[in-house]
């Protein structure tokens, strides 16, 4: 019986433990042909199912066992889990290719598509209520056309740093919306409007930027332009499409979101061409910032194995450890 109609009980990624034992198929996001330190090759692999992903080792490799398979592939993994600096990885003994066509999609699929539903209406409920007409019509364009709002609905908001997952980008967006609805109140020259539309916009350029079907990674002009940059050029692109129909048509809105899209990292090291200079930059910047590193800080608790310790292991990326309150004794 094809494998796509049978039930099957699969021993998913977010089931694994330090020594599990691993006869399974996973889907190969990344892999990499390194070298250690003896001058032996190997091969660092990213393996996914629908539960999540680890990395995996695959020791006394060559080029031509690296050639033999490609990202995006379905590889049947005969292997062992193991902790290592406190992260599991998966050492793997031996592989071989699957066919697609013997894959069940479910497996493998990681988007909530009834959650994505409820996000979405949760999204255009709130550009709703936007009352400028040129934010408005400017909004509007974005979530009405054919192709950029079906990706919106799908995109991670990144790779691996936060809300790397299908659907990310929406789910990061929803949360400012609703933060960046309650503070607006709080400060009354905030202008709202422009507000909720600089979040919409903010992170739009990673239609662009990031591949998202089948594994998650950088297109060739997402690494070599970035999404800030490519947010600039399709917001101008919808200016340029809903021009003629709003009147009268004030350039500086345009400006103040483009300078929304390119300010949002906040400092110049952190890839923002201009630090924010408005008042709605401002907002913007320390609500995308909180929310990205509370999703990674919680994301890091979550997949900490180290039940013995209230504390995770090291994270370059945030750049300290965390405590695990709901862990501690």
């Amino acid at each position: 019986m094809n494998k796509a109609t049978q039930p099957t009980s699969r021993l998913v990624i977010a089931s694994l433990t330090p020594q599990s034992q691993v006869d399974e198929v996973y889907r190969v996001s990344d892999k990499q042909l390194r070298t250690n330190r003896q001058g032996n090759h190997y091969i660092l692999l990213q393996l996914a199912d629908r539960t999540g992903s680890i990395s995996a080792m695959r020791w006394n490799a060559n080029a031509s066992l690296y050639e033999s398979f490609q990202k995006g592939d379905y590889l049947h993994v005969h292997g062992a889990a193991q902790l290592h600096n406190g992260n599991l990885q998966l050492i793997v003994q031996s592989w071989s290719r699957v066919d697609p066509q013997q894959i069940s999609p479910t497996d493998f699929d990681a988007m909530d598509h009834a959650l994505i539903d409820s996000l979405w209406q949760e999204l255009v409920g709130i550009a709703a209520t936007i009352q400028q007409e040129q934010v408005r019509s400017l909004v509007d364009a974005l979530l009405q056309h054919p192709d950029w709002s079906r990706a919106y609905q799908s995109a991670p908001a990144g790779v691996k740093t936060h809300h790397a997952y299908p659907g990310g980008l929406l789910a990061h967006v929803v949360s400012l919306l609703k933060i960046a609805d309650r503070i607006a109140p709080l400060y009354p020259e905030l202008n709202r409007d422009l507000l909720l539309a600089g979040v919409i916009f903010h992170d739009v350029g990673k239609l662009q930027e990031l591949a998202f079907e089948g594994e998650l990674t950088y297109t060739d002009e997402g690494q070599l332009v970035g999404h800030l940059v490519q947010g600039v050029v399709m917001l101008r692109a919808l200016a340029n499409e809903v021009r003629s129909k709003v009147s009268p048509w004030n350039e500086q809105i345009v400006y103040r979101l483009e300078h929304m899209i390119v300010s949002h990292h906040g400092a110049l090291e952190h890839g923002s061409p201009r630090v924010p200079m408005t008042l709605e930059a401002i907002v913007l910047h320390a609500i995308d910032d909180m929310d990205a590193k509370l999703n990674a800080a919680l994301g890091l608790i979550d997949s900490d194995l180290n039940s013995d310790s209230d504390w995770t292991t090291f994270n370059p990326t945030l750049g300290r450890k965390l405590f695990k309150p709901s862990r501690s004794k």
